[in-house]
């Protein structure tokens, strides 16, 4: 994967509305910014029961977007990564409806899984409890198979049926779509919800060895057709080191609330921790289409005895924080108060979550950039979005409150914000200078409550100071003052500044 920023959107909520003016978007507005983009799910239908994570269609793109074609010219001048969505797909695709047509006289009838696929002579109460999943409740939905009630597999929605990966057919599917990719100038794909793709009765049904076993032949096949994978799962932090260990990349979900529970209090003992021992092969992101993830920082949900990153009470108090700097609307997206309901995820857009404050906000992105891995910045993100209020209200869908529509005008007045400028420069400099290539260090400077953080290159380098305890965010106390020093040297000498917001650096 290249090491430069890369851009995470929507194909059709950035720009008009289609592939090609997403291309258009990020040849001219973002020239230079970000080298690399991942879209998300663009497939048939790119707007079903959660935002193209439900295809019907796979291996096609949604002619209200474009084609194949149009993914293979943004490929020409920018690094593509897509998803390839491996534990589910929707109960609307032409093979799960004939399996409701025909039942088991359907060729496709053992792709998809039931309870009984997992559980033949039966399952307790304990074994039923054991399964692990984000949302409240079993993940069984009643469907008709040619006129008998099954019990499918839904980890997510009803609308979202399981595939049996171990099925000739589950696996003969999830190949096509690794063929399409490998033929469109895709290099990198994300497995979008790998961790429940394997069911083993007795077990979480979640990262087991199955699973692993399960997402290293998906990257070996993937690696045939010249792709590498990218792994999603929110889980404990210490589950998140051991999956980097047998992937291309892993996703560093625990930064993004630590930063925030860090500017929140002002102490940087628990991110100090993190950078420590955090895997390096890592994709860093603030902000995803997802909500802010919680569980990622907190206990061990299967096992309380293991300790987090913070406690339990300092997780509450994060949550609780951010629904006081939104005034309370992030409370409104999230839980039980909007569907597509996600347990141990807080939906906001980030900026919003640190109260639209801009130093702060600048300061957690230098933070992300300066960490060893690959920085994604979503496209909400991108512009310093606010709460989408009124998308929320017409959809009652939790996440859209952080996917908001932005046309060509909107982007265009956005990039005249200085926060969006500062952010600008900051993604330039970062993808301007060797130093990111090169050897990286880091200093905690307990008594002055910050965090220096180094990289040195062949040619060039650079250092940031992050001191977070000068933070301000929603204490009423107006805005964050500046709350990092940025150093760096390149061929034309050194460089400095101390307010990113005033004196965006220069490249």
């Amino acid at each position: 994967m290249l090491n430069k920023v890369q851009l995470i959107t929507y194909a059709d909520r950035l720009g008009e509305g289609t592939l090609e003016s997403l291309t258009k978007v990020l040849r001219t507005r973002f020239n230079n910014i970000y080298e690399g983009v991942h879209i998300l799910p663009f497939f048939t239908p790119f707007d079903g029961a959660d935002a193209g994570f439900d295809p019907i269609d796979h291996t096609k793109v949604d002619p209200r977007l474009g084609s194949w074609t149009d993914v293979a010219d943004l490929s020409k001048t920018h690094e593509l990564m897509v998803d390839a969505i491996v534990n589910h797909m929707s109960w609307q695709s032409r093979q799960f409806q004939d399996v409701l047509a025909r039942g088991e006289e359907s060729p496709y009838a053992p792709m998809f899984l039931t309870m009984s696929s997992v559980y033949p002579d039966g399952a307790d109460e304990k074994e039923l409890a054991g399964i692990y999943r984000p949302r409240p409740g079993l993940p069984f939905t009643h469907y008709d198979w040619a006129g008998t009630t099954r019990l499918v597999w839904t980890t997510f929605t009803p609308q979202q049926v399981d595939i049996d990966t171990n099925s000739t057919e589950g696996w003969n599917y999830l190949m096509s779509i690794l063929d399409t990719m490998g033929k469109s100038g895709v290099t990198n794909i994300r497995l979008d919800a790998v961790g429940y793709g394997a069911k083993t009765a007795g077990t979480s049904c979640f990262m087991t060895p199955e699973t692993f076993g399960l997402i290293s032949h998906l990257r070996e096949e993937a690696a045939k057709r010249g792709l590498q994978i990218l792994i999603e799962v929110h889980s404990y932090y210490k589950k998140q080191i051991a999956i980097a260990g047998k992937v291309d990349r892993v996703y560093d979900f625990a930064l993004p609330p630590l930063l925030l529970h860090t500017l929140f209090t002002g102490d940087a003992t628990a991110l100090e921790q993190w950078i420590r021992i955090r895997p390096t092969n890592a994709v860093t992101v603030l902000d995803t289409h997802d909500g802010i993830g919680v569980i990622d920082i907190g206990p061990d949900q299967l096992d309380k005895s293991l300790a987090g990153l913070i406690s339990d009470a300092q997780v509450n108090d994060l949550v609780e924080r951010i629904h006081s700097n939104t005034r309370g609307e992030s409370k409104e997206a999230t839980g039980g108060a909007a569907s597509n309901l996600d347990l141990y995820q807080v939906n906001s857009t980030f900026y919003s979550a640190l109260a639209c404050d801009d130093q702060a906000y600048l300061a957690a992105r230098a933070v992300q950039f300066f960490v060893p891995g690959v920085p994604q910045v979503y496209y909400v993100g991108a512009l310093a979005g606010k709460n989408d209020m009124d998308l929320l209200k017409r959809t009652n869908n939790g996440r859209d409150i952080n996917r908001h529509y932005f046309d060509t005008a909107e982007i265009d007045r956005n990039l005249e914000r200085p926060v969006v400028k500062a952010l600008n420069a900051l993604c330039r400099l970062r993808n301007s200078l060797d130093a990111f290539d090169g050897e990286f260090s880091y200093q905690a400077n307990e008594e002055a409550n910050a965090i220096t953080l180094q990289w040195k290159g062949a040619q060039s380098s650079a250092k940031l100071i992050f001191e977070p305890s000068r933070a301000t965010v929603g204490t009423g106390k107006g805005a964050s003052a500046s709350l990092l020093k940025l150093e760096w040297n390149d061929a034309n000498g050194a460089h400095e500044t101390a307010d990113l917001l005033a004196h965006p650096p220069i490249v």
